[in-house]
């Protein structure tokens, strides 16, 4: 129950943050489209994003939490504040570095990171500035991280769950500073997006570091010290970082090959972020919420209690998950439209990233699963099989999504499409890979419980959504293409309490969900 409570508080946060992410996404989008201003801003976000997703929503604490659960438990606050302290002051001497040398050559590395846009000069500069602008988020994110793996160790899971609240409340302040000021897409109001971005990671770092205050337990910035500690942390967060970061990694690579079509990379983005809702809610939460718990119950030679939060887990995100999937690629496109068809986001828009959505909802609980199965090595220490299993994935996604955008082109159909192929099954292969190698090693045996779970879950979600194509085809259909924005909602709103309601309806009558009945 308490990890359950853990998760819940996580999830809840999550969804609260990706709510206000959707309200600027909205904003957004019919501020800029997915014109010259959108493709630029959102490469030059993609790369400081992806390591706030590397650092901040687990793959470094992959390594550094159970190092740090470990060295508390076995040798008290004042040693684990040290260790804290010389991982934080190594992180931050290597990412001051990294961040100057990468601000100074961005217009040498934008031809790596958006090859497409020197097509562009105009395009190619802007994005270039605005890299550069965003880039101190990086710092900040890599901070947030560690303190964010000092809190949840103590069970203190809101201070970190609720930072991306801060950063989606900023840059939607900063959107409508935009509107103020008579900027809508144009430069300046990248500009000023970018300055937002900034921003909101000085806040975070600030939040979480009275977070940290209140519990007492205080983090001083000191000089880097190469101890035993930071060398284990080493060892086995390169490693980590990779691999719990794979679909991100996936994500800017497929961002790197669609920059080489007009449109494709905001297309492509507004699609990823409709998906992560689910993916933010159930994996990250759980992967946060399971890596401490994992540690503890290891450190404790508890096996018999890691297994049970193992297989909860696998549960409880197989059953959110299944058919927010099944959902997602039903009615991708009335989804897309209510939330972003305005503006400078036209119906062609519409099209195209709606059925990248589809593609993308196909790979949902494969990336999940993926931050379901990682805490389970990460927690045995062992970073190492999943870079490797990620490898083997970034390799696919890379040589498939270069292959399926040339293909699908070639062919007359949306190129970037292909992306999102190649970044579906990369996933699929990713957490294949990692269930087999636990099922092999015993460190993830399926209980009773969760193998008759598995089919209901699935024979629920396909119940689902064959009755949401069918009222989409027959009933609300004309709503959901109609120009009127209330009829649009009604539709929507149809389709989603319906859906809801045969799926609750589904897990209950296959017994998986077993509602109290209370007797006279």
């Amino acid at each position: 129950m308490k990890m359950y409570r853990a998760f819940a508080t996580v999830g809840g946060l999550t969804l609260v943050s990706r709510i206000l992410g959707f309200v600027r996404d909205i904003v957004f989008a019919a501020a800029f489209g997915s014109g010259m201003v959108a493709d630029a801003f959102n490469v030059a976000f993609r790369f400081p994003n992806m390591f706030r997703r590397l650092f901040g929503e687990g793959a470094f604490n992959s390594a550094f939490v159970p190092l740090f659960a470990q060295i508390l438990r076995r040798n008290g606050r004042l040693a684990a504040r040290r260790f804290a302290e010389d991982a934080m002051a190594g992180l931050a001497f290597v990412l001051v570095i990294l961040s100057l040398s990468c601000m100074v050559l961005m217009p040498w590395l934008m031809y790596l990171l958006a090859p497409g846009f020197s097509e562009n000069s105009e395009k190619f500069d802007l994005a270039v500035r605005l890299t550069q602008i965003t880039f101190p988020y990086l710092l900040c994110m890599a901070l947030v991280a560690l303190l964010s793996g000092v809190l949840n160790t103590f069970h203190r899971f809101v201070e970190s769950s609720s930072i991306s609240i801060v950063l989606n409340t900023v840059l939607t302040i900063g959107l409508f500073v935009g509107f103020a000021l008579g900027y809508r897409n144009d430069a300046t109001a990248g500009l000023i997006q970018a300055i937002a971005v900034t921003v909101a990671g000085l806040l975070q770092l600030a939040h979480l570091a009275w977070g940290v205050h209140r519990i007492r337990f205080p983090i001083r910035l000191r000089w880097p010290r190469m101890t035993e500690d930071m060398q284990r942390l080493i060892a086995r967060g390169i490693p980590g970082v990779i691999a719990g970061g794979v679909t991100q990694i996936n994500i800017m690579i497929g961002t790197m090959i669609a920059s080489l079509q007009p449109g494709a990379v905001s297309q492509l983005y507004y699609a990823d972020r409709l998906y992560e809702l689910p993916l933010a809610m159930v994996g990250i939460a759980l992967g946060v919420v399971l890596l401490p718990e994992l540690a503890r119950h290891l450190a404790a030679a508890n096996e018999q209690a890691a297994v049970e939060s193992q297989n909860r887990s696998a549960e409880l995100a197989m059953l959110l998950t299944v058919p927010a999937a099944v959902a997602l690629m039903v009615i991708a496109s009335p989804i897309v439209s209510l939330f972003f068809e305005r503006g400078a986001f036209t119906r062609t828009d519409t099209a195209a990233t709606s059925q990248a959505l589809a593609i993308f909802a196909a790979g949902l609980p494969s990336f999940v699963l993926i931050k379901v199965f990682s805490p389970v090595y990460f927690a045995r220490h062992d970073t190492r099989t999943p870079m490797l299993y990620a490898g083997i994935s970034l390799t696919a996604n890379t040589l498939g999504s270069i292959a399926l955008f040339l293909l699908f082109r070639a062919h007359g159909v949306l190129p970037q499409l292909g992306i999102a192929l190649a970044t579906t099954l990369g996933g699929w292969i990713n957490a294949f890979l990692l269930w087999r190698t636990l099922r092999t090693r015993k460190h993830f045996v399926a209980d009773v419980r969760l193998k008759r779970a598995l089919p209901c879950i699935v024979l629920a979600s396909a119940a689902m959504g064959l009755v949401l194509a069918l009222i989409e085809e027959h009933w609300v259909g004309e709503l959901l293409i109609d120009h009127e924005m209330p009829n649009r909602v009604a539709g929507l709103a149809i389709l989603v309490v319906s859906g809801f309601a045969i799926y609750a309806a589904a897990v209950v009558g296959t017994g998986l969900i077993k509602v109290p009945i209370r007797r006279r």
